[in-house]
């Protein structure tokens, strides 16, 4: 791996975390593959060319985690960190005012806490690598806020957040800072249960008449991010029409919200 291009990734036993690992490596990158599911680690690196992948078992809520997992992949890459991409989140629908506490936490756990200890950690590796990026996995929840998803646009936001004052303050460092800002993408996400309902948030999705988005068109998307000037990745139909919405014609998105989506 020593001398290649290297990426570290967050959430890569399924979803847009495979299929981005798998896009890079096609372009022959090392790929260093990081979840808490050992089993679905083992999947996605049986589908990358031999030799291109290491596995990675590790909570992002963990600091420690970080550091131990961080310093033993770029120890294979000969100190390269080219990208690290913050994808790990999870998903949580249904009415805020009866959403468990303790699934609060969590969420703000996983998909913030961890997004901000990911990128405080992995700067020290990061700025060892001219030109290097950090790309953050956002959403079009984080474009404006999402009715029944509470909890989940606000970690959203607080992603965006931190991707534009990062890419602020590390500009000057030669760290570029990226968000992916995609809609409702296939993926075992979707089959969560939506909280005080039979349905899941993939039942709820096609009820309401909006399209998924393919992860393989996600993960060419990330490619070019980090090749690319765009600070903020907005992808699919949904997340793009949001985006519009929420720019111009602000009272209609708001109506559209009290009505539930």
């Amino acid at each position: 791996m020593a001398g290649t291009k290297a990426i570290f990734i967050t959430g890569a036993a399924s979803g847009i975390g495979r299929a981005v690992a798998q896009r890079f490596a096609r372009e022959g990158w090392a790929v260093g593959l990081a979840d808490v599911d050992s089993a679905g680690l083992s999947e996605t690196a049986a589908l990358l060319p031999k030799g291109c992948a290491s596995i990675h078992v590790m909570d992002v809520r963990d600091a420690d985690g970080w550091v131990e997992e961080l310093t033993d992949f770029t120890e294979r890459t000969g100190d390269r960190l080219d990208v690290l991409f913050n994808n790990a989140g999870v998903a949580l629908g249904g009415p805020f005012g009866e959403t468990d506490l303790e699934d609060i936490e969590r969420i703000i756990a996983i998909n913030f806490t961890g997004v901000a200890l990911g990128a405080r950690i992995g700067y020290f590796f990061l700025r060892k690598t001219p030109g290097s990026c950090l790309l953050n996995t956002a959403s079009a929840a984080g474009i404006y806020g999402t009715s029944g998803a509470a909890i989940y646009s606000a970690t959203k936001f607080a992603v965006r957040g931190l991707t534009e004052a990062l890419d602020g303050e590390w500009h000057g460092e030669g760290i570029r800072v990226r968000s992916l800002m995609p809609g409702f993408i296939d993926t075992p996400l979707l089959d969560r249960g939506v909280e005080a309902s039979n349905e899941t948030v993939r039942d709820r999705v096609r009820r309401a008449g909006l399209e998924f988005t393919p992860v393989e068109q996600v993960a060419e998307q990330a490619w070019q991010a980090v090749q690319g000037d765009t600070l903020h990745t907005v992808i699919g139909k949904t997340a793009k029409r949001m985006k519009f919405a929420a720019r111009w014609l602000p009272g209609k998105i708001r109506k559209q919200m009290r009505r539930g989506g």
